[in-house]
């Protein structure tokens, strides 16, 4: 069995040294959702709910969150991110909006995180603005769907 990459020769938790590693260009895309009641998301698509513009300020979120995805995770390297998206849809025939986030740097170590932490993010700000008129929200499906760069090259979700 292969040795952990997170723990050190006495077991105790470490940050992975990447001085080694060669810099290249890295994506990662990740995905989430929030389902709700269709009057919750017809109420975002209309532009009326009191807090304001629910998907600017979960795309705000979701960027910051990204940025500060380090100061979350322990062990996770502060990375200095070129481009931050994130995306968000009203999927009006299954009640949810769709978020995706894509994150991209040249560096040593992956952005997988820092995208799933966009997506997540942005997530729970669509869920703090609107569980107000909507307790029965469920965010779901956060996950990995693209990752380029670095030694394991591109992979894709199915």
């Amino acid at each position: 069995m292969s040795r952990f990459t997170h723990l050190n020769e006495s077991g105790q938790a470490q940050m992975v040294d990447v001085t080694d590693k060669a810099v290249t260009q890295r994506l990662a895309e990740a995905e989430s959702s929030v389902q709700m009641q269709p009057q919750t998301l017809q109420l975002i698509i209309d532009g009326g709910h009191k807090k304001g513009d629910v998907f600017s300020v979960a795309r705000l979120a979701g960027i910051q969150g990204a940025k500060k995805c380090s100061d979350l995770i322990p062990l996770c390297h502060p990375l200095m991110l070129s481009s931050v998206t994130v995306d968000l849809q009203a999927d009006v025939d299954n009640s949810c909006v769709v978020i995706r986030a894509v994150c991209k740097l040249a560096g040593q170590t992956g952005v997988e995180m820092e995208a799933l932490t966009a997506a997540s993010v942005a997530a729970l700000t669509i869920y703090d603005m609107c569980k107000a008129v909507d307790k029965t929200m469920v965010i779901s499906g956060t996950r990995v769907l693209l990752k380029q760069g670095g030694k394991s090259g591109h992979w894709q979700a199915d």
